[in-house]
Formats: C-alpha cells, structure tokens, sequence
C-alpha cells in the first residue's frame, strides 16, 4: 500500500478529515513528543466510571486495602502493557492491529484484527449507554424529566459528539482530549471534595478481608477493566511521534496518563461504596447514575458534564481505534466509513443496553472478562514479538503477503486459538447467563469446579496472557532474527 501525501493538519490549522487509515505515517508527517501521549490517554481514563469501579472491586468480597493493592497492581501493570506496544507505534507508525501482522502474517492479522474491533466496538457501545443513562438519571432528579425521551436526546448528542470525532480523526481528537482533560479534571477533584463527608472510615475498615482467591478475581478484573482493554489500541496514538522519540518515554507518558486518574478514582470509589451498602447495591444497576444521589441539586449540571465528557473521552478513541482495526481486518474502505459503520452498531447496541439490557453489571462484567481472554492471549504474543525486535518494521512488507512477514502464521494464530480455549475454560460467568457454558476446565484441574473457591479468580486471563508471552519469546527469536536480517 503505498503511503499517502497528502498530510494530517498540524497543530493550529483547520480541522480536516484525517486521510490516512492504516498505512504507514511518512516522516515529514510524524510530530510532537513522548509527553503528548499524556493528553488522550488521561482524557480517555478519567471518567467517573473509575469511582464506580470500587463498587465492582468490593462486590469481589475483598476489604478496602485489599482492592487498593489489587488496583494499584492491576491498573498499572495494564497500562504499563499498553506503554510497552505503544513503543511499537513510534518505530512502524503504523496502527497497532496493522504491526500485529509481523507476528501473524498480512492475512494471518484478520482473526486477532476482528477481536480488537468486536473489543473497541463493545466498549465505546458500553460508554456511550452509561453516559446516556447517567444524562437521564441526572434530569430525573432536576426535575426536568428522566424518560424515553431524555434518554434518547442524550443518545442523539452522545454518541454524535463520538461518531464525528471517529469521522474527522486524530487530529480533533488530540484537541478534544486536551479540552476533556482539563474540564473532567477541575470538575472532579470539586466532585471529591462535595462528597468527601460521606465517606465513614469506621464502616470501611469494617469490611472483612477476603480469600487469595477473591483477591485474584478483582485484581484480574481491574486489568481486563482498564489497561487490557485498551492494549489493542496502544499503538495508534503513538504512530504519529518521530521514530527518534524515546522508548522510555512513550513508555512511561502512557502509563502515566493513562493510570494515575483511574488509581485516584479507584480509591475514592471503595471509600464511597465502603461507607454506604445501598450505594454499593445501586451502582450495579446504574453506575454513573448512581453516584448523582449523594450530590446537591446545584452540581448536577456540571456532574452530568464531567460524567459525559470523560465517558466520551473514553468513547472517542475507541471509535477512532475500532475503525482502524476493521480495516486490518481486511475491509477496503476509507478511515471515516469504517468509523460510520463503528458508529451505526454503537448507536444499536446502545438501544440495546438502556432501553433493554436489564441488570448492567452482569453483562459488563461477562463482556469484559470473555473478550479480555483471547485480547490477553494476542497481548502476549505482540508485547514478546516487540521486545524481540532490534530494528524498525519494514514498512512495504507489513502490506505485502509475499514480504518478510509473510502471509498466514499458523503458529502464531493456533497459539491464540489454544490460550483462549484454556483462558475460558478457567473463567466463570455466573452473572451473565448466555455464559454459563464457560469454567470447563476448572473441575478437570483440580481448582473446585463451577462452585469451587477459584471461579471467580479469573485466572484464565493470566493464563492467557503468560501463554502468549512466553510460549512466543521461546519460539519466535530465530523468526524475527531472520526477518529483521532479511533485505
């Protein structure tokens, strides 16, 4: 594929359609530094969702420093993932799902590319539902009416705010991001302080410890929640920086951006759902809408401002990210299509989750935790194939079937294949129904079956993970070796 001329607008210029998709970015294109990679991904992770996450974290059966250690370990061990394939994104400047093909072949890309894009499609469908809920929740306490037809003008403003973001493409979403950062995070730290006097240590700390392996289950699903779900996107905010701009740096801009909101929301959220059961219990089945009944009527408004805005945050790069794997995955139509098609299944499956999905909170929990395996299993494979390379991508070959890379890897894919399998078979669903079928390898190991002490460890995701990395770093030295030597 041969790489465009024309240029993405710079800094300061009008906003234009972002042309570019999925080739490789030319260097008179690449610009800025390490520390520009803080703006999208703390604007896209300082949603008050995080408050909401503590709640999740606790309903696990853990105490108050048991979920924060689970935090803090979780949330910055996955975004430290993130910051590591980003590394990827500045040496091929190319989207992330597009440097997957090294590992897996041109075509052989297809199958982990359609896992990212069902991942990035899931996620902002989740997003803009919760921002739309919380919009209505927030007029029903107004007074100013919470119905269908709140519900669907929230939808209509939400998700066109997300889908013309995806549309314009990266430049307007570096600009947004930097806009959101700000406001979500003057607005939230005056949320803090106007709750603050509902936190009760005395009712937190009196919440009991719980087992290894409930400790397991929350910290592996604060992984899946932040940093594993966005690990398939790391790349494509970084692709754009100079191929001299510093590893370290993008490494450590990413996991500070995107971790250091998340970690503050966190531990507010365990002391809010700590001090007050029927907060805990509310969260579950609303969890931005919930948080707006311990607010006083003034701050509503803004409330409602910082919960859409950060959720949007979140939103905008997914739409951005899930149009750029729908085209690895092999459709030949122009970037801002790819993210019009994203954005017609959000809005439907937004429809879904508001006006019909029922309890949230099962099914949130069933998408994240059954995606977050196979996406675990290809982290594990692209974060080992990264750090065995010495030298940039070949750029034309990354486009090319009969290149270095070739065109189907089979042992590449049959490892995703066989750590999925493994991964949902020692994971539970009890929560979501339609995944019940999963845990069948809980039993056959040893680990209590279905009912036992492990179900709800999660340890599938790890499983995965660990599978990915080491089985790839073991195997795939000489291959790369003989890539990066090739002509």
């Amino acid at each position: 594929m041969a790489r465009t001329e024309q240029q993405a607008p710079e800094t300061g210029s009008r906003l234009k359609v972002e042309t570019h998709g999925i080739n490789v970015i030319g260097d008179a294109e690449r610009r800025g530094r390490p520390r520009d990679l803080f703006w999208p991904w703390f604007g896209a992770n300082v949603s008050i969702l995080g408050l909401s996450y503590g709640s999740f974290a606790l309903g696990f059966g853990i105490s108050f420093w048991q979920a924060t250690i689970a935090g803090v370990i979780g949330i910055v061990f996955s975004f430290l993932l993130c910051g590591f394939i980003a590394v990827a994104g500045k040496r091929g400047s190319a989207p992330t799902m597009t440097l997957s093909r090294a590992a897996f072949g041109v075509r052989g890309n297809h199958l982990p590319s359609a896992i990212s894009w069902i991942l990035t499609v899931g996620w902002e469908t989740v997003l803009t539902a919760l921002a739309t809920m919380a919009t209505a929740t927030v007029f029903e306490r107004l007074g100013w009416g919470g119905g269908t037809t709140t519900k669907v003008i929230a939808l209509i403003v939400v998700a066109g705010l997300t889908v013309l973001s995806g549309v314009m493409g990266f430049d307007l979403i570096m600009r947004l991001q930097t806009i959101i950062t700000w406001i979500t995070g003057v607005l939230t730290v005056v949320y803090v302080i106007l709750v603050a006097g509902h936190v009760h240590w005395s009712a937190v700390s009196a919440v009991p410890a719980g087992s290894a392996q409930e400790f397991i289950g929350a910290l592996v699903f604060l992984m899946t929640g932040f940093g594993l779900g966005w690990v398939n996107a790391a790349a494509d905010y970084s692709r754009y920086l100079p191929r001299s701009s510093s590893g370290r740096g993008v490494i450590g801009w990413t996991t500070f951006g995107a971790s250091v909101a998340p970690l503050v929301l966190l531990v507010f959220g365990l002391l809010l759902a700590g001090s007050s059961p029927e907060l805990n219990s509310s969260i579950a089945a609303d969890p931005i809408g919930a948080l707006t009944t311990i607010l006083p009527l003034w701050f509503l408004v803004p409330f409602a401002i910082v919960a859409v805005l950060g959720l949007v945050g979140g939103a905008v790069l997914d739409i951005y990210s899930s149009g750029l794997s729908l085209l690895s995955a092999g459709l030949r139509i122009p970037r801002y299509a790819a993210a019009l098609i994203d954005g017609v299944i959000m809005i439907a499956g937004t429809v879904y989750i508001v006006f019909f999905g029922g309890t949230f909170l099962g099914q949130f929990q069933g998408f994240l935790t059954t995606l977050g395996v196979p996406v675990a299993a290809w982290c594990g494979v692209m974060l080992a194939d990264v750090l065995l390379r010495r030298r940039d991508y070949a750029e034309a070959d990354l486009y090319d079937p009969r290149g270095r890379y070739g065109d189907v890897r089979f042992g590449p894919i049959a490892l995703i294949v066989v750590a999925t399998a493994i991964g949902w078979g020692l994971v539970t669903n009890a929560s979501a129904s339609w995944l019940h079928w999963q845990g069948y390898l809980l039993a056959p190991f040893g680990l209590g079956g279905r009912e036992g002490s492990w179900a709800f460890a999660n340890l599938g995701v790890l499983v995965a993970l660990a599978l990915g990395f080491v089985v790839t770093l073991l195997v795939s030295r000489s291959r790369v070796r003989e890539q990066e030597a090739a002509a």
